[in-house]
């Protein structure tokens, strides 16, 4: 069964895993030290994010680095999308709404 983007970030430490190589790509210890768990269970998340495709591995002597795969995050982007054009409309709906609420509040006070 191939995995998704969605399964990838579902869990709160491979979106950790995920910030941190954002910035740089690093060993499986290196990105461990950051964690209060087993080195092994840190490779268990980093073997899902590559299954999703959202980190690669890149061999560099004797160490194996991944990096983020920045492409792959668009996907979540697009996803987003349809649901922001959502709340953008329901926020100007509520910017009109306030402001009308506001008029009025401002008139009675003149009365």
């Amino acid at each position: 069964m191939k995995r998704d983007i969605f399964q990838a970030i579902a869990d709160p430490t491979r979106r950790a895993i995920i910030a941190l190589i954002a910035l740089q790509a690093m060993t499986p210890n290196a990105i461990a030290e950051n964690f209060d768990t087993t080195r092994q269970a840190v490779s268990k998340h980093l073997r899902i994010l590559t299954e999703c495709e959202v980190v690669t591995q890149e061999q560099r002597g004797r160490e194996i680095y991944y990096r983020l795969e920045i492409e792959k995050m668009k996907e979540i982007d697009k996803w987003m999308q349809q649901y922001r054009k959502i709340w953008e409309s329901r926020f100007e709906q509520l910017d009109v709404l306030l402001a009308e609420m506001k008029q009025q509040d401002k008139q009675e006070r003149m009365k």
